[in-house]
């Protein structure tokens, strides 16, 4: 790797219902980090939901495909959730780390702990809830999932958790505007050294 500054990878994880897909959207729209923390755009193989386009929320590829691309050493972490793929292309992160920039990464903790390896500068924030009993009512509020795979979302939560000690830091989302506000603050002192934003954290 180049010996010239580059940018930083920012990590986040956490249960399904920790709020860490809103979390990342929210980065992602702050002013604070305009053109200073970019997306990693992941692949998957699960179905495209209404409104998504390929190569702009995911980059969707079929089963094979997939698997091919692992067997090429294509993706710097990959995993298989709930019968999908999903994975983070290596040449895409490696070039925006080159250019400088830095990136955020949306991932599960088995991804995160293969980044980790790699790159174990990398700064990782661990998203949960103040206690799995919120947890789990998120999970039903969604109403989109059977009681069958609540109950697995649950018991795959309760082994995520414990991965949390292992993280730079941990937030917990009880109200979604505290949990932001925290999460920008840790942001800003991550990527300081190369951007200006700490002014306005």
């Amino acid at each position: 790797m180049s010996s010239r500054v580059r940018g930083k990878i920012i990590i986040l994880s956490g249960p399904s219902g920790s709020g860490k897909t809103t979390l990342h959207k929210a980065l992602l729209e702050s002013r604070k980090f305009k053109g200073k923390l970019l997306r990693s755009i992941s692949a998957t193989t699960r179905a495209k939901r209404p409104g998504e386009r390929q190569g702009r929320d995911y980059l969707f590829l079929s089963p094979h495909m997939f698997e091919s691309r692992i067997d090429k050493g294509y993706f710097l972490e990959w995993e298989k959730v709930f019968d999908n793929y999903y994975g983070t292309p290596k040449r895409q992160v490696l070039d925006l780390l080159k250019k400088g920039k830095n990136v955020l990464l949306c991932i599960d903790v088995k991804g995160a702990r293969r980044v980790r390896r790699e790159f174990p500068e990398a700064v990782g924030i661990f998203i949960k809830t103040p206690s799995i009993k919120v947890l789990q009512e998120r999970l039903r509020q969604r109403a989109s999932e059977s009681h069958a795979t609540m109950a697995l979302r649950l018991k795959v939560a309760r082994k995520e958790l414990k991965e949390a000690p292992y993280y730079s830091y941990v937030v917990t989302n009880g109200r979604l505007e505290k949990a932001r506000r925290d999460l920008e603050r840790i942001v800003c002192r991550a990527i300081a050294p190369m951007a200006t934003c700490h002014r306005d954290c």
